[in-house]
């Protein structure tokens, strides 16, 4: 059997977000990136993921890398779907929930039973190494569960996805996204915006874990219908596709079912631009943004000036407790 080929070997020592916290050289294909005491196998890197932009595997690794200060927290003791893309973002993808053989001892697994009742081993993305190594499956984008490991049925926040159905556009997800978070802030339940990174806009509500899953998919769909009734011209939470409204803007509430993921903050998406998943504020909106403004070749600079956006997310003292409003449902 021919030897893997090893490559160099570079130390690394992760700090605060800086473009040299892990610096991937350029020219190598193959790569042993050391972590303390790990280390990482990274391979392809001269692959061009992004053709038409000059944007190699190895560019994909090094943006996360820089942005993993702000990224990591948001991934802590999450199931981890991978969607890999082994061609780069024109190529086909396939979806993979268990973690794959070989891997190295120390990557982490987080097992749920299914309703079939096959227990699932999905990898988790816990530190840099982990990351780096996901990545280099040809994971472009992040796809992790909305509840926890070690309570799968007990998510730890809800979510909206706000994506333009035929014959609408950007304006009206923006205008959609204005609306749903009036009537969140008309509760005074509080709510954070990023765009998804595609066509449309993610808003977040983190809870505090209690309510089962089906309860809070429940508090979503009530909302996204309440919406609806009082901008039908505008919204809808239609799910069955052949059903929904030219013009309209799809308030998604069934992204809160179980098992289901969204793409993470501060994901790269396989789009034409490689833009990313990037926070936003509610002020940003409202004036008028667009996805193309946040992509892999310029997002670094905004993250040093703005830091983390979505900090609320992973502090515990932040949090809504959804129950007052499950028990005025009765």
């Amino acid at each position: 059997m021919k030897p893997k080929t090893k490559g160099p070997t570079v130390d690394a020592h992760p700090q605060e977000l800086s473009p040299s916290s892990v610096e991937i050289p350029r020219g190598e294909n193959i790569l042993e990136v050391k972590l303390d005491d790990r280390q990482v196998r990274l391979t392809n890197l001269n692959k061009l993921f992004w053709p038409e932009l000059g944007i190699t595997k190895r560019d994909l690794l090094q943006y996360y890398a820089d942005v993993a200060p702000l990224l990591l927290p948001h991934l802590h003791n999450r199931a981890m779907v991978m969607k890999r893309y082994p061609d780069g973002a024109h190529g086909d993808f396939f979806f993979m929930k268990r973690a794959p053989q070989p891997r190295p001892p120390w990557i982490q697994l987080c097992a749920i039973e299914h309703s079939s009742g096959n227990i699932i081993h999905f990898p988790v993305v816990q530190d840099l190494p982990s990351l780096l190594w996901i990545v280099n499956l040809g994971c472009i984008d992040l796809n992790q569960w909305y509840a926890r490991c070690d309570d799968a049925d007990r998510p730890d926040y809800l979510h909206f996805d706000l994506d333009p159905v035929e014959g609408a556009g950007f304006d009206q997800v923006l205008a959609a996204a204005g609306i749903v978070h009036d009537a969140l802030q008309a509760l005074q339940i509080p709510n954070y915006a990023k765009t998804t990174g595609s066509r449309g806009i993610h808003i977040y509500v983190p809870i505090y874990r209690g309510p089962l899953q089906k309860e809070v998919w429940t508090f979503a769909k009530e909302l996204a219908q309440a919406v609806e009734k009082l901008y039908p011209d505008l919204i809808t939470s239609q799910y069955r596709v052949a059903k929904r409204p030219r013009g309209r803007v799809l308030v998604d509430y069934n992204q809160n079912a179980w098992g289901r993921t969204l793409a993470s903050v501060y994901s790269v998406r396989p789009r034409p631009l490689a833009t990313v998943s990037t926070p936003v504020s509610w002020k940003e909106i409202k004036k008028g943004i667009r996805t193309e403004d946040f992509r892999l070749d310029n997002v670094h600079e905004r993250f040093v000036k703005v830091g983390d956006l979505w900090k609320p997310l992973v502090d515990s003292r932040r949090r809504l407790r959804l129950e007052k409003f499950l028990k005025k449902r009765g």
